[in-house]
């Protein structure tokens, strides 16, 4: 029987059925709506838990700054004491005088210009007459003089009649705490700095660490003056301190906008009142954080009246305000500190003990 040698051709198999082969769609690349309002929700959150971080690195970063800017003002007032031999005065009034301008003594933010890489401008001023007319601190910021995290340090201030333009200061010195200066007797108050002062390290004893040399104030802080006091004792409450700046004869807006300027309103502070206390005055009904200055200290030579102020330490960083101590060290005070103490820091004899801070 012959073998079979069929191939497969000889039986042909049934066509596979094909499905019909449907058309390309093009893919569209993107997204939907509602992808795209994910997407922005994310990033939304983020943003919100990242921006607090931010800011916060940012105010600490100011901080610092303000904190060096401390230091360098409290070398400054070392550097003027060892050639010196004794602090800055806060102003140098000739009581002989009884008819004298608002603006005739330089502040201690002068006097101390040389020691703060400043020589070229001291070189250019004279601290013998009134900073009034001198045109070499026309529209000039020294930058060591403004804290960073205040908004109002970059405002300039336009006197008027062809005085220079200047910019605030944010930090003031110690001029104690109430009490500034008497005329009649040539008596200064209980702090670092007081007019015709002649004050070295023997004088603060109540130890250089214990005892306030400089602290943050807020520019163009409102205060009123030329007023009272009802009483010369210290106030010790809000209320009180209230009751005393209401007695102020004449309101301004511009306190510690003139660096130059002797007078404590601007160059200086008092510790009245803890750091960053609201003491509310009015002006055209409208509450105000103010300080207060009964006399220009000074004004009228022997004749003016005694000056007591209620010049509040404040500060834009939350919660705080920097200060330098005579030692030269800086650190933060809590604007929670206990009035006892901080009163007891603004004295460089009182005699007080003083506790951690």
């Amino acid at each position: 029987m012959p073998a079979l040698n069929a191939s497969s051709q000889d039986f042909p198999r049934d066509p596979i059925p094909r499905r019909p082969l449907l058309p390309v769609r093009p893919r569209h690349l993107g997204f939907t709506l509602i992808e795209l309002l994910v997407v922005i929700a994310i990033i939304a959150i983020l943003i919100a838990l990242l921006l607090p971080a931010v800011q916060q690195a940012r105010e600490a970063a100011r901080r610092t700054q303000c904190k060096n800017h401390l230091k360098q003002i409290g070398l400054a007032i070392h550097n003027y004491q060892d050639v010196n031999r004794k602090f800055p005065p806060s102003a140098t009034i000739d009581l002989s005088v009884t008819s004298t301008g608002n603006n005739g003594s330089w502040s201690v933010h002068g006097r101390i210009l040389p020691y703060l890489e400043q020589g070229s401008l001291y070189n250019q001023v004279d601290l013998s007459t009134a900073w009034d007319f001198q045109q070499a601190i026309d529209g000039l910021k020294i930058p060591v003089y403004a804290c960073p995290s205040d908004p109002r340090s970059d405002e300039a201030r336009d006197p008027g009649s062809g005085r220079p333009h200047l910019y605030p200061t944010t930090y003031g010195f110690n001029f104690g705490t109430w009490f500034i200066f008497d005329p009649a007797t040539g008596r200064g108050g209980d702090g670092m700095f007081y007019p015709n002062s002649s004050l070295s390290f023997r004088d603060v004893t109540d130890g250089t660490s214990n005892t306030l040399l400089a602290s943050e104030v807020k520019a163009w802080t409102e205060y009123k003056r030329n007023g009272g006091p009802p009483s010369t004792n210290v106030p010790n409450a809000v209320a009180e301190a209230e009751a005393i700046v209401a007695s102020g004869a004449q309101h301004k807006n511009t306190g510690h906008t003139e660096w130059p300027d002797g007078r404590c309103h601007h160059e200086g502070f008092t510790t009245t009142m803890v750091p960053n206390s609201y003491v509310e005055c009015t002006n055209g009904g409208a509450p105000l954080d103010c300080d207060y200055n009964s006399w220009q200290e000074g004004r009228n030579g022997s004749t003016g009246t005694a000056s007591y102020a209620i010049i509040t330490s404040r500060s834009y960083h939350p919660g705080i305000v920097q200060v330098c101590l005579v030692d030269g060290s800086c650190r933060a005070v809590s604007e929670n500190i206990d009035m006892g103490l901080w009163r007891a820091l603004g004295t460089r004899n009182g005699g007080e003990i003083v506790s951690e801070f």
